[in-house]
């Protein structure tokens, strides 16, 4: 078989967990977070999600590849979720030689390859997942050029946790851009933490023109924009980490605009109203994730990628915030908004579309508030 030929790979984690397998992907050593994802398909979504900067990605599917990846012209063509390959390394049970699928453009292999990300194979990812579930995140490394271990030792030790890493300024864009309609019924003022452009995509799809603005962009300068709402992107690393942050979206929210924020906006929306984040112990990570609307009492199936959460007890202790979702495996805060304000948020990824397309209504609901606010903006204009 083609796999025989393939070079040895190694992945070590920084417990001393230690697992060889086949070298796939780019040619190559890197170090980053592991963690695992439980989504049976998605791997060309993952690979390219700012929100998994710096992590080694081990997917719990065993058979990765096997329907090819589709290419797009930018801002919004295919199924890439970000401008690059974002995760550090890749983690599977069986790399698929084969695939196909109509619409396919060419293999995942090949797309590492290129991007330079390297991966590992045929090692036991089974035993892997339970072992991340048991110890927690670490740091690990995955190596396909032969270095011996106590190199990749020296290269772990030497690597910053993810917990107080700021990643998000890596992956946030340089210059401003439009996407969408001139004429559209809604403006929205999109600040990139690590956007994922499917949400541009539902955005434009519900006639709104969406400038996406550099995370460091002054309120002043996104206001001249006139826009009719913000909505807080996603993206990768620690939010306790981005003091800067936390005091722009405080001053985001002080506008009167909605405000509509995803997983790192979620979380920096919470640290602007005087609620911590903290590190979860493994984080979630999937498709299939369940969450109930505590205002409707509808269980939703979530798209999930975080590491980090929103403190349940300080969050029911802000007579300001309300707690509108919640996980229903754990019990963690996965939707908060500010009492008598259109300003919302949640962890989870209502852009995705893994087959539920359950919480699709989230971005209903935040253009209704664009559309409300401006109406009553323009009542009391006349009235004044």
């Amino acid at each position: 078989m083609l796999i025989s030929l393939r070079p040895k790979a190694v992945l070590l984690l920084k417990d001393g967990t230690r697992f060889e397998g086949r070298a796939f992907g780019a040619h190559g050593t890197s170090v980053g977070e592991i963690c695992f994802n439980t989504g049976m398909t998605g791997y060309q979504e993952i690979a390219t999600d700012p929100s998994y900067t710096g992590q080694v990605m081990v997917m719990a599917s065993p058979h990765i590849g096997n329907y090819g990846v589709r290419r797009g012209t930018a801002p919004l063509g295919g199924e890439d979720e970000g401008p690059r390959v974002s995760i550090a390394a890749l983690v599977v049970k069986k790399s698929s030689e084969v695939w196909s699928r109509p619409g396919a453009t060419g293999s995942f292999d090949d797309m590492l390859a290129q991007a330079g990300v390297p991966g590992i194979s045929d090692i036991d990812t089974r035993r892997l997942v339970r072992h991340i579930r048991d110890h927690g995140a670490q740091n690990a490394i995955v190596d396909t050029t032969g270095l011996d271990d106590a190199a990749l030792r020296r290269q772990l030790d030497a690597a910053p946790d993810m917990e107080g890493l700021e990643l998000a300024s890596g992956v946030s864009t340089r210059q401003a851009y439009d996407v969408g309609p001139a004429g559209a019924s809604c403006r929205v003022a999109l600040l990139d933490f690590g956007i994922k452009l499917n949400t541009l995509r539902h955005l434009v799809e519900r006639d709104c023109l969406v400038r996406v603005f550099p995370m460091d962009t002054p309120v002043a300068r996104m206001v001249e924009w006139r826009p009719d709402g913000f909505l807080l992107g996603n993206g990768p690393g620690d939010p306790a980490a981005m003091p800067d942050s936390v005091r722009l979206v405080k001053e985001v929210v002080a506008t009167g605009k909605p405000v509509f924020g995803i997983c790192m906006g979620h979380q920096l929306l919470a640290q602007s109203l005087g609620v911590r984040t903290l590190k979860m112990h493994h984080g979630h990570r999937g498709i299939n994730h369940p969450v109930r609307n505590l205002g409707t009492g509808k269980d939703e199936v979530t798209s999930q990628n975080h590491g980090f959460v929103v403190d349940r007890k300080e969050a029911e202790a802000n007579p300001d915030v309300e707690i509108t979702h919640e996980h229903l495996n754990d019990g963690s805060v996965v939707g908060i908004r500010l009492r008598g304000r259109p300003v919302f948020s949640v962890q989870h990824h209502p852009e995705a579309g893994p087959g539920p397309l359950d919480s699709l209504y989230l971005f209903d609901e935040f253009v209704q508030h664009m559309k409300d606010s401006r109406k009553h903006a323009g009542r009391a204009v006349q009235h004044a």
